[in-house]
């Protein structure tokens, strides 16, 4: 009786060679999907620069300008959210974006938060780490 000895993973059909492009490939979609995630999130930084920029700027005109950025940010943002995540660094990317919706979890150190924002600040940072990728609202607060 012959034995059939496997060199990994089984293969789906049947021919490692075959298995082994298709893994490739997927990978590469995938990479490639994030690529998305990752345009928008370049976009999504800057509007948010600007934002910034513009914070300590009173008056009509500043108001129509803090107006039209926002405008410009809301679908960026949409579009992190309904964009799915096919790496970890997509993930880091969703990761971030829902850190700066919920920024006030970071308002105060950990231990004086509620349970449900505790849980969620925790499982963002713990993305960002494997992500490896930093998030700003951690820097910012001291490192509680």
């Amino acid at each position: 009786m012959v034995e059939k000895h496997e060199a990994g993973p089984p293969s789906r059909s049947g021919n490692p060679l075959v298995d082994t492009i298709a893994a490739t490939l997927s990978e590469t979609s995938a990479r490639e999907n994030d690529a998305v995630l990752l345009a928008l999130e370049k976009r999504f930084n800057a509007l948010a620069a600007e934002l910034d920029r513009d914070r300590g700027e009173v008056g009509r005109e500043a108001l129509k300008e803090l107006e039209a950025t926002l405008a410009r940010l809301d679908p960026v943002e949409r579009a992190i959210m309904e964009t799915p995540a096919c790496t970890i660094a997509g993930l880091g990317v969703k990761a971030r974006h829902a850190a700066n919706v919920l920024s006030q979890y970071w308002e105060a150190p950990i231990d004086r938060i509620d349970w449900d924002a505790r849980a969620v600040r925790l499982l963002i940072e713990a993305i960002c780490d494997v992500a490896r990728t930093p998030l700003l609202y951690r820097n910012l607060r001291g490192g509680d």
